[in-house]
């Protein structure tokens, strides 16, 4: 059984229909897997900072403190020791620590499955025949992206309450949350540049696309030729 979805174009007019391959854009919906992909992708993506040196990286201590008796004193072998003040640390954190998580591949497409089944079922899932600009435009970049919100696009209303006005005259603060991630075939530079000065708005190409900005982001555009990609990819 295949999904039949219209195709617009940048005016958001509609310009034809795809039936989307139920494989891919019906498939169903783990959350386990899901989040399993998700877990996955940020470990791997994850660097290690913190490292403390121990008592064989710091610098000097190679001359015993005192001789071994009769002193009085604790018997010392090197300035170095942790229970020295600018010693070695012992038991911190290390840069050898591994993060990474192996997550099969069959698992990891059907997590990205599920996330773009729920794109569809949720109707935040836009087909364009083509998105592009001929310059490096901000201001044009925002009013394709205007049009396609005021027909296309679902938008979040967060309503703020006044700091200043009192319990019973409660003044409502409007504001729309924008939340956009687009997909192109390829890297579209002029679109990249122009959407970089734009908040709430993420633009990718195909080979780049996963779960963790599928996630983040709550309505997805996509051209036809990257879901007709996908299906060739994943048939």
């Amino acid at each position: 059984m295949s999904i039949k979805i219209p195709i617009y174009n940048q005016k958001a007019e509609e310009s034809g229909g795809h039936e989307l391959s139920d494989k891919i854009f019906g498939a169903k919906i783990n959350e386990g897997l899901i989040h399993q992909a998700v877990v996955a992708q940020m470990g791997n993506e994850r660097q290690v900072l913190a490292h403390t040196k121990d008592r064989s990286e710091v610098r000097g201590g190679g001359k015993k403190p005192w001789k071994q008796k009769g002193t009085g004193r604790a018997r010392a072998g090197s300035s170095r020791s942790p229970i020295w003040i600018g010693g070695g640390v012992t038991f911190g954190p290390l840069k050898t620590r591994n993060f990474s998580k192996k997550i099969n591949k069959k698992m990891k497409q059907a997590a990205l499955f599920g996330v773009l089944s729920d794109k569809v079922l949720s109707k935040n899932f836009v087909i364009l025949d083509k998105f592009e600009i001929k310059e490096y435009n901000t201001e044009k970049f925002n009013n394709i992206l205007e049009k396609l919100e005021s027909k296309l696009l679902d938008k979040v209303e967060i309503v703020k309450l006044d700091d200043k006005s009192d319990a019973k005259k409660e003044k409502k603060i409007k504001k729309i949350k924008r939340s956009i991630l687009i997909i192109n075939s390829k890297t579209e530079e002029k679109l990249k540049k122009s959407a970089s000065n734009l908040s709430g708005v993420e633009n990718i190409n195909l080979e780049n696309i996963n779960i963790i900005d599928l996630l983040k982001f709550r309505n997805l555009i996509i051209t036809i030729d990257c879901v007709k990609s996908l299906e060739k990819l994943y048939k």
